[in-house]
């Protein structure tokens, strides 16, 4: 199953989750560098869409991920894709980084 939280709700998500938390940012390369979340409390990692299937035996099934993208999209496709490959606590993050501007860190560039 795929949560859908709000950046706001990512911490009780990660608390819930268990340990090692991760996020997951699915943009492309000139996206994060337009806009990028800090990491706190969590690891950020960041593998684009289209390269994601070459690099899934990288990423550890067992552990909890939440994607990140612009708008919540693409993250919700990848975090189906990942489902389907036996990942079981996996999150999309409803808004994507537009929301995490708005809910988190309003220093963070709306693009």
């Amino acid at each position: 199953m795929i949560d859908h939280i709000r950046p706001a709700q990512l911490p009780a998500w990660f608390a819930a989750a268990g340990p090692r938390p991760l996020v997951l940012d699915v943009r492309e390369p000139w996206e994060r560098q337009t806009a990028s979340v800090h990491a706190q409390g969590f690891e950020l990692l960041a593998i684009p869409m289209g390269a994601l299937p070459a690099s899934l035996a990288t990423l550890d099934p067992a552990r909890a991920i939440a994607c990140l993208c612009h708008h919540g999209t693409r993250s919700l496709r990848v975090a189906e894709f990942l489902a389907q490959h036996g990942f079981d606590r996996v999150a999309n993050i409803t808004g994507g980084i537009d929301a995490w501007s708005q809910e988190i860190d309003p220093a963070v560039p709306r693009y």
